[in-house]
């Protein structure tokens, strides 16, 4: 039975995106992955702390669903490739963040942020 698994990639900024994205369809056909893949590109960032002589990082989050007996070989490809400096592999189980408010809830929340106005005054 396929899960959901969300994984973020930083890759060498000094890649091309094109090889980014080569490297990208390597790695997700060694899955198996069924159903739609979604990939955002994040883009060049600069690393929370430099990692070895790099300072810079390309960022891709992509969430899939997979079989679990894909995984290790997967995982083996990333930890050998040289262009991709870190990864996390997570069970997407649901977005982060608050969950959505009810319209009773937003009408009390709007209540009490014009009662702090009024205060403030």
């Amino acid at each position: 039975m396929p899960r959901p698994y969300e994984a973020v990639y930083v890759f060498d900024s000094t890649l091309e995106d094109s090889a980014v994205t080569e490297k990208l369809d390597r790695f997700h056909q060694l899955l198996g992955t069924t159903g739609e893949m979604k990939i955002d590109h994040w883009g060049r960032r600069q690393l929370a702390y430099p990692i070895g002589p790099r300072e810079n990082g390309y960022y891709v989050v992509a969430r899939f669903d997979a079989e679990t007996a894909g995984i290790p070989e997967y995982e083996r490809a990333l930890k050998l490739d040289g262009g991709v400096i870190r990864y996390l592999l997570t069970i997407h189980e649901h977005e982060v963040g608050a969950p959505p408010m009810t319209e009773e809830e937003l009408a009390l929340a709007r209540k009490r942020a014009e009662e702090d106005d009024e205060d403030e005054e």
